[in-house]
């Protein structure tokens, strides 16, 4: 699943005529760089939630004949879902063929551009029988993770104050057992085992990460997969357009 719904106000002006799906970098919408890094991968079938200039997408997406692919549109015409939300929404696409309803999905922001093997992150999340892998970098965010010395997701830190998941009605921002956490950036890639739809117990709009911690609280296994080694840039802003389209051109996906 591609999450391409956000309204992109940090791409502005580029986004007041266009979906940031469609934004170009080095001549290639972020859509067609994000479906062919998928397809490198294997991946032939495709859901994407839309909302900001929607048709738009679609109509893109016909002119290319879909690109080789199987791709499913989930519309959030009235009200954009969040991450959380727009997952559940488009979780029939996940669970139409029961003979392969065991087989882990990829979940993938269209505002992100990496070389993170997809290969090895469905590895570690199949060899770990995780509920779900969520690929992170050690590196500066205003929101960070938290994780445990077994990867294992166990809070989060925001503006500089930590809330662990057993007790999240207190920040443990002062607490020397914050220290034996690793604070971790997530990249918006993650890999799901579909048996996580049915526990989704929120509804309407909500964060995935949210129910992430729920998860890990109840002892689900929510871990980290390390990709420091790993290019990775976010494109939320016309100045990670200019400095990724460099990257581009050195090659920094090939």
């Amino acid at each position: 699943m591609i999450l391409a719904a956000g309204l992109g106000t940090r791409l502005r002006p580029l986004t007041d005529t266009r979906p940031k799906a469609l934004v170009e970098l080095a001549g290639h919408t972020l859509l067609e760089i994000t479906l062919s890094r998928l397809r490198i991968f294997g991946v032939t079938k495709v859901i994407i939630n839309v909302h900001h200039f929607a048709d738009m997408v679609v109509d893109y997406l016909k002119s290319h004949n879909n690109f080789g692919m199987r791709i499913e549109i989930s519309r959030e015409d009235d009200l954009l879902l969040d991450t959380g939300g727009g997952l559940k929404k488009a979780a029939w696409f996940f669970l139409e063929d029961p003979h392969r309803f065991d087989e882990p999905f990829l979940l993938h922001n269209v505002d992100v551009i990496s070389n993170i093997d997809f290969h090895r992150v469905l590895r570690f999340h199949s060899e770990h029988r995780a509920l779900a892998t969520l690929t992170v970098q050690s590196r500066e965010s205003s929101r960070l993770l938290l994780f445990d010395d077994q990867l294992q997701l166990c809070g989060r830190r925001i503006s500089g104050h930590d809330t662990l998941v057993s007790d999240s009605s207190s920040p443990a921002s002062r607490s020397p057992l914050a220290t034996r956490h690793s604070p971790l950036a997530f990249s918006g890639i993650h890999i799901i085992s579909p048996r996580l739809l049915s526990m989704l117990t929120e509804t309407g709009v909500f964060s995935i990460i949210d129910a992430y911690l729920r998860l890990a609280s109840q002892g689900e296994k929510i871990l980290a997969f390390r990709a420091d080694e790993y290019y990775w840039r976010d494109l939320g802003r016309s100045s990670d357009l200019s400095h990724a389209t460099v990257d581009l051109q050195r090659g920094v996906l090939d």
